[in-house]
């Protein structure tokens, strides 16, 4: 488990991460988003033990990252690119790690093939395109089968079968049990993802909520169209609904009913419905509102 509390990291009068608090469960992937400048990338780095809090603390399994026994075996990491030695060849980097987290060399010709490098762990990381090095990195994360990943901007030069891929890798680590806690700006992909978001700004916690959970009863929107729209609208009323037309069509826009009770209504009306449709914000949306707040 990942876990902050209070964190907080000063440089000279700037608070760039000021009194931080999530959690990033076993078994679950949260997704960690922020503008540039928000503080996202300083706290990875005092979780990975890369920067010292000023006050609080950043906790793996309950522990500092200093405090880990086998660190490379407990948390893998993608942070920063360019991580191997250009005259390096991929499958030489991966056992320079492997040496260092205690994995032995089957284990990176198994990573190579499962990252989709097999072929071209021979050539120099320095001939490597950005797709490719970013697979090479999630590679050396998983090196020593660690239970915790936590990976900041992973999917950056990734086509969309090496994105689909990633997803396919982050999602099975999850449900195997482990805990993801990723960065990225690809909000649409990472929607698609992610159980839990946390969005900062201003090196404070925005919103910390189940997907499911983040656009609120308030922000759930009903999409209908039916045989009467007028005597639609007055039972949405009556069952507590707010509704409003769109201009351009005879749909109406309900808040405040769920599917469900839009559903009663209108047959308890009598009126037929040819639509019916949940039309919640999206998770760009979403972060971007809270993000400028």
């Amino acid at each position: 488990m990942i876990e902050t509390i209070e964190l907080t990291k000063t440089y000279r009068s700037v608070r760039a991460v000021d009194g931080l608090s999530f959690t990033a469960r076993p078994g679950r992937v949260t997704g960690f988003l922020g503008l540039n400048g928000s503080g996202k990338t300083t706290t990875l780095r005092m979780l990975l033990g890369l920067s010292r809090p000023t006050s609080g603390a950043a906790l793996i399994n309950g522990k500092p990252y200093a405090e880990l026994s086998t660190p490379l075996r407990q948390v893998g990491a993608v942070l920063e690119q360019g991580i191997s030695h250009p005259g390096q060849s991929g499958r030489a980097h991966l056992i320079g790690q492997a040496m260092l987290a205690g994995a032995s060399r089957a284990r990176v010709d198994q990573l190579l093939d499962a990252v989709g490098l097999a072929d071209a762990g021979h050539r120099r990381t320095g001939d490597y395109s950005l797709g490719m090095r970013q697979r090479l990195a999630v590679a050396t994360a998983l090196l020593g089968e660690p239970q915790v990943l936590v990976l900041d901007e992973p999917a950056n030069g990734l086509d969309p079968e090496g994105i689909a891929w990633l997803r396919w890798l982050l999602r099975g680590h999850a449900d195997a049990g482990g805990t993801v806690l990723i960065s990225s700006h690809l909000l649409a992909e990472l929607a698609q993802l992610i159980d839990d978001v946390v969005i900062v700004a201003n090196g404070q916690v925005r919103r910390a909520t189940p997907l499911t959970e983040l656009a609120g009863a308030d922000g759930v929107r009903l999409r209908v169209r039916g045989r009467d729209p007028v005597r639609l609208w007055r039972a949405f009323e009556d069952a507590g609904g707010k509704v409003t037309a769109d201009e351009q069509t005879p749909t109406l826009e309900v808040a405040g009913l769920t599917a469900e009770e839009a559903g009663e209504a209108a047959f308890h009306a009598g009126v037929p419905l040819y639509e019916l449709s949940t039309d919640a914000p999206s998770l760009e949306q979403i972060f971007l509102e809270l993000a400028a707040a």
